[in-house]
């Protein structure tokens, strides 16, 4: 069971791997979801004893992107190779919520060597089993889903039958509500992987006169240790 722990600072960084996560999910803003993390931030994370991947993703909002923003990407996978980072996460789709293939086409090739997770724009396909295929064609190791609803326990039925499909050759990866109180809902994946935040919300230390909103999520290692004996039990 590999758990892997999204992270958006270096406290976080430091609590997850002290619970004990198998691999690290590194971001900037993870409450607008997660954006591309900083060089210097993933220079520091690749010292840790996990392999960790950072998000690409140029900015909030939708994930069709502009030519521009494509360049930017690529840019910021060479970044997260040479700061030693082991995999990258990313995504695009069309103005229709299908995947954009050759947008992503692109962006695979510029992480060629790198390990790949399709993130959640999964979630917003029409054709969640079309787009299984798309990921797979484009080689991906895994993606990152709910099941297209709030929460993965929520989407249980949906992942089994993605999984099913896949049959070994991708990584059905469950996210997004994880914990060890609802971790039990996943008993009918089976999953290999599981991808959790981990973390508890707090008043943002640094909230009003622009530098931010008033929340935001601080990672627990005591909730990385619970959720893995809750998936082990």
């Amino acid at each position: 069971m590999i758990i892997e722990v999204c992270v958006d600072t270096a406290e976080g960084l430091a609590a997850a791997l002290e619970g004990g996560a198998d691999r690290i999910e590194l971001c900037a803003a993870l409450g607008v979801g997660g954006l591309t993390p900083s060089a210097g931030f993933m220079r520091v994370a690749a010292r840790a004893r996990v392999p960790v991947h950072a998000m690409i993703r140029p900015r909030a909002g939708a994930f069709c992107f502009s030519e521009a923003e494509l360049e930017v990407m690529a840019a910021d996978i060479a970044v997260a190779r040479d700061c030693g980072m082991a995999g990258v996460v990313i995504g695009a789709s069309l103005a229709d919520g299908r995947l954009d293939v050759a947008a992503l086409g692109r962006l695979v090739g510029e992480a060629a060597g790198l390990s790949l997770t399709l993130h959640r724009v999964f979630d917003l396909v029409p054709d969640m089993g079309e787009a299984l295929e798309a990921a797979i064609s484009l080689g991906f190791q895994r993606v990152l889903t709910s099941g297209g609803v709030a929460t993965a326990v929520a989407g249980i039925d949906r992942l089994v039958a993605l999984k099913r499909q896949a049959a070994g050759r991708i990584v059905i990866l469950p996210g997004a509500g994880i914990t060890a109180a609802t971790a039990a809902g996943l008993r009918a994946l089976e999953p290999e992987e599981v991808h959790g935040s981990c973390s508890v919300i707090r008043a943002a230390r640094a909230a009003g006169l622009g530098f931010g909103g008033g929340m935001e999520r601080v990672t627990q290692a005591a909730q990385v240790t619970a959720l893995r004996a809750a998936l082990q039990a």
